[in-house]
């Protein structure tokens, strides 16, 4: 009997993939708004606005930690995805002054989530904060192609783009910090153009 009730949960579980996926994505979308809003939210009251069961939430997320990291991991791999389509669709310098507006929200996750990861992250025995390759990884990407069009000065590395803009970090994220983000980011992509001084 019990064989037979595992065969049929299998079945019905299949299609349930998709499910799984958009509960998945509405946990992640949910916490990173309770997360930003308060460190200490507890996760009951994050399955409960997600929609869906304590079961449910903990089958992703087994833990506070697990779920704060998946956030941080989640943001930071949205912001590299997005790199080769926007040079696909834009010219390399926009695609590049595009993305830099992409960098900056995630800055702001950060700089909201920052308490939370704190906490999941200085336990001892507790899981590192993920590493930032795959958004070197997309500005270097942008930048051998803007430079290879011949729109940046050449030479330019992800570590000195970051390095440049590291004031987006310092942002207060409940502020209307996008106006000023956008005047810090196009004077520095004044300052990669071609015809910049040193370009």
């Amino acid at each position: 009997m019990a064989r037979k009730e595992g065969g049929v949960r299998q079945k019905k579980d299949a299609p349930l993939r998709s499910d799984a996926q958009r509960n998945r994505e509405r946990i992640l979308e949910v916490a990173l708004e309770e997360l930003t809003r308060s460190a200490g939210v507890p996760l009951s009251a994050i399955a409960k606005k997600a929609g869906v069961g304590q079961g449910t939430f903990y089958r992703h997320f087994p833990t506070r930690e697990a779920l704060v990291l998946e956030i941080y991991r989640h943001e930071m791999q949205q912001v590299a995805d997005t790199a080769p389509a926007l040079l696909e669709s834009r010219e390399p310098d926009r695609a590049l002054r595009e993305w830099m507006d992409r960098l900056a929200r995630f800055a702001m996750t950060k700089a909201g989530l920052a308490d939370a990861i704190r906490q999941a992250t200085s336990a001892p025995g507790q899981p590192e904060k993920p590493g930032h390759a795959p958004v070197t990884e997309a500005a270097e990407l942008l930048l051998r192609a803007a430079e290879e069009a011949g729109t940046i000065r050449p030479g330019v590395t992800a570590s000195d783009l970051f390095l440049v803009i590291g004031g987006l970090w310092t942002m207060d994220p409940h502020t209307d910090w996008q106006p000023r983000a956008t005047r810090l980011l196009d004077f520095v992509m004044d300052g990669l153009r071609v015809g910049a001084a040193g370009g």
